[in-house]
């Protein structure tokens, strides 16, 4: 397994690379479409040159290192789409068709909801249905045909896994767009899609997310209380690869509840003191 880990490994460098030293955009995206392929072929001919020896090979290539691969490559395509139409015009315009845009990359998580849910609850029991080649069932993925086309490198959803990750990045990119926009004065960073990405990911309620974030920012904890709530929500949202949209929102119809304003709050605190009972028994 160590020579699929080190097209990967070869493939983060150089991304992490052109992402520090390549400032325009469409050029950055154009030179990580062509790393991205290369590694992708090069990860392809390995494939269908070694014999697998298991099938849980089989599958922790297809649903964990031919991902990693193919979602960078997909993440360019799709960022030099979006940066090539974006509008040169007022920041609200441009604002606006960042939002559409987001919109359509999370339509797809919704359209594909069964298996996303699957995905990211890091669930098993399918697994050799969906990342073991030859196992094709066109009534359970009408729309992914790259198992047709090169069967011998593609299973039913390992597509959908790339796609799922690169979608993430994107609206984390999009989402770094949308905030310097909104703060053309404030102090830019240089976003890094794929420096430190963190292997955790939120399966509760987005709500619930926000609730917490915005009882760490109020209680004074993190920079002794001078963090912006902007700056605690985009760490979270890297931390645990999630798009939080409109979290003020969120806030105000956490703060309008009628009953029981900091639901969550009160649950973590039910389950930490059954899980200290349980230690104790």
């Amino acid at each position: 397994m160590k020579v699929f880990e080190k097209i990967v490994e070869g493939l983060d460098s150089h991304l992490e690379f052109l992402e520090t030293e390549t400032e325009d955009i469409l050029i950055k995206a154009e030179e990580g479409i062509k790393i991205a392929k290369k590694a992708l072929l090069q990860l392809r001919k390995v494939v269908i040159n070694k014999e697998l020896k298991s099938k849980d090979n089989e599958i922790y290539i297809f649903k964990t290192i031919k991902p990693k691969v193919y979602s960078k490559l997909i993440y360019y395509v799709k960022l030099f789409n979006i940066e090539s139409k974006r509008p040169r015009g007022s920041s609200k315009s441009q604002k606006k068709y960042l939002d559409y845009e987001i919109k359509k990359l999370q339509d797809y998580f919704n359209d594909n909801l069964e298996f996303y849910q699957y995905y990211r609850r890091s669930e098993t029991s399918l697994d050799c249905q969906y990342f073991i080649r030859g196992k094709e069932d066109i009534r359970l993925h009408p729309d992914n045909f790259h198992f047709f086309i090169d069967d011998k490198f593609s299973t039913s959803h390992d597509s959908t896994v790339a796609t799922i990750i690169a979608y993430d990045m994107l609206i984390v990119y999009l989402q770094k767009e949308i905030e310097l926009i909104e703060n053309r004065n404030g102090m830019e960073t240089n976003f890094n899609a794929f420096q430190k990405q963190s292997k955790l990911f939120w399966t509760g309620n987005k709500t619930d997310l926000i609730e917490l974030i915005y009882a760490l920012q109020s209680s004074g904890v993190i920079n002794s209380g001078t963090a912006d709530i902007k700056e605690v929500a985009s760490i979270c949202e890297q931390m645990f690869n999630i798009s939080l949209g409109d979290y003020y929102r969120t806030f105000l119809e956490i703060r309008s509840r009628k009953i029981n304003q900091t639901k969550f709050i009160d649950k973590l605190k039910d389950s930490l003191a059954n899980k200290m009972l349980e230690s104790d028994e």
